[in-house]
């Protein structure tokens, strides 16, 4: 983070206790960040070339193209910002920046499925609420072609290895609930006293018996479930057991079922079609857990979402909801929560009003007089890694190779490949920090699929920018790299270098943008 000199002002500090339900929900959101600082000094807003990259690339999921940066930078009007992120919101662009995004959040680079993009991306193009999808996701997807796969990718075994059950307990209560369960599995959790062992089993107990139908398309089936868990903690050996349930919620009652009754489907005796159980825990989960009565949904939900535009959570880690590590800001999770809830679980209307906020708004860079960055204030814009999607897709708009990486054989989907490798985490490994790695550096600098989108083309950048005059060469590169103008001391020294490289300039042109993309500068959202 840098400093500056330039600050915001705050002309009036709203206490939690003002606020009024009628104002909106983005005003809300500010006065109880502002309450919560307590006198420290505020980053200014943000400038409009900032914004700009920041809420196409979140919304979006690239960066603006140098027409839609000159027009936007260029526009006087006062509400500019709010009709962009309407524009954005209501764009083609959105549903599949929501689909990739939300990939990544669920199945953390476990593996890729057609059906299961296709079900995220229908869903995000009807906005279809969180509640609904999770109930598809963890029913099954027998209601939602293409669902099933976040279950059926990890009810996969290899080899002689067993099936993950405890991993998939694991990420049912790490992605919907918030609660990372994985070591109170043996006993109580050792260091969260809210994590305890009869929790994880209550939880194993939804998704013992599902079992894998189908990879491909993906399906998933059930056993009977007929009686309760039976765990002992390694350290007690005492015997207990517990039938289905979540965390802080009344156990689920297993009926009994007479001989011949417990089907609605009964099993393929060939194997060739799983049954559908009377009693499906499954459907019990989806239903528990979406239940109003369960509140660390909507909070799980709301946390994320606002992970999603800040880059940081306010409980963070974003699966370790307890009391040792307590919310930054608990009003503001609990309005944002409760928001969430009445909104009936619309992401859109919840993103819009977050990204409406001068919180979101925020410079990255530090307030007069604070040398060092507080994350949990929320007094400056945090800079926010981008995923492999993210990249991929800004690289292509940035050097004007979209249109024709399409239509290349395979599409973009080699080169989304060669971007996922070098730098999207291993699988499981959540993809919530900036961690620079010499992996990601070298592929920019040196990948031939990478330096070849810098070949002079007709209208792609480095074409475009070879016939401008140096100093406007210079001023499209950047919009078109860093979707900003440059400085005055940018624009001296990459002029001189084109001048330098007169008898060259493509050559010196394409120089200048593999330096900018290869920048740090390039690769986050600040």
């Amino acid at each position: 983070m840098k400093t500056t000199w330039a600050v915001a002002s705050l002309c009036v500090l709203l206490s939690p206790l003002s606020l009024r339900a009628e104002e909106p929900l983005h005003k809300r959101i500010d006065a109880l960040i502002l309450a919560g600082a307590k006198g420290k000094p505020v980053s200014a807003r943000g400038d409009d070339a900032e914004f700009l990259r920041r809420v196409y690339l979140d919304l979006a999921g690239r960066m603006p193209s140098v027409a839609e940066a000159r027009a936007f930078l260029d526009d006087k009007g006062a509400d500019k910002r709010a009709k962009l992120i309407d524009k954005l919101l209501a764009g083609p662009e959105y549903p599949r920046r929501m689909a990739d995004a939300f990939h990544v959040l669920l199945m953390e680079r476990l593996g890729d499925n057609a059906d299961w993009s296709r079900y995220l991306l229908s869903s995000f193009e009807k906005n279809k609420p969180w509640d609904v999808m999770t109930r598809e996701i963890l029913s099954g997807g027998r209601e939602a072609k293409g669902a099933a796969f976040w279950l059926s990718k990890r009810l996969e075994n290899y080899g002689e290895n067993p099936v993950d059950y405890p991993g998939l307990t694991r990420d049912v209560g790490r992605l919907f609930l918030g609660v990372n369960l994985q070591c109170a599995q043996c006993h109580d959790h050792l260091f969260i006293d809210e994590y305890k062992q009869a929790d994880f089993q209550g939880l194993f107990a939804f998704v013992q018996n599902a079992v894998l139908a189908a990879p491909n398309p993906p399906a998933v089936a059930e056993r009977l479930t007929t009686k309760k868990v039976a765990f002992a903690s390694v350290f007690e050996k005492v015997q207990k057991e517990t039938g289905p349930r979540l965390p802080r919620m009344k156990e689920v009652p297993i009926p009994a079922l007479k001989p011949g009754e417990e089907w609605l489907e009964k099993p393929d005796p060939r194997g060739k079609k799983g049954g559908v159980p009377k009693f499906s825990t499954l459907a019990k989960l989806a239903e528990q857990v979406t239940h109003p009565d369960n509140p660390a949904f909507a909070r799980n939900i709301a946390n994320r979402l606002w992970y999603l535009l800040t880059g940081r959570g306010i409980v963070h880690p974003l699966d370790l909801h307890h009391k040792d590590t307590p919310p930054s800001h608990p009003e503001l999770l609990d309005l944002l929560a409760r928001e969430t809830a009445a909104r009936k679980y619309d992401i859109k209307s919840m993103l819009r009003e977050i990204a409406l906020s001068e919180t979101y708004q925020r410079s990255t860079v530090l307030p007069p007089g604070q040398a060092k960055f507080e994350p949990a204030t929320f007094l400056t814009a945090h800079e926010k890694r981008l995923s492999a999607e993210q990249l991929l897709a800004s690289v292509l708009e940035a050097t004007g190779e979209k249109d024709r990486a399409a239509k290349a054989k395979g599409g973009t989907e080699p080169l989304k490949t060669k971007f996922v490798k070098a730098f999207a985490n291993p699988a499981r490994e959540p993809e919530e920090e900036f961690l620079p790695a010499l992996k990601s550096a070298l592929f920019l600098l040196n990948d031939s699929a990478v330096l070849d989108l810098l070949t002079p083309r007709p209208g792609n950048l480095v074409e475009r920018a070879s016939k401008l005059p140096d100093e406007q060469a210079v001023e499209e590169l950047y919009l078109a790299v860093l979707t900003r103008r440059p400085t005055a001391e940018e624009k001296a020294e990459a002029t001189m270098y084109l001048a330098k490289n007169a008898g060259r300039k493509a050559v010196a042109v394409g120089h200048v943008a593999w330096a900018l993309l290869a920048s740090t500068e390039f690769c986050v959202n600040h």
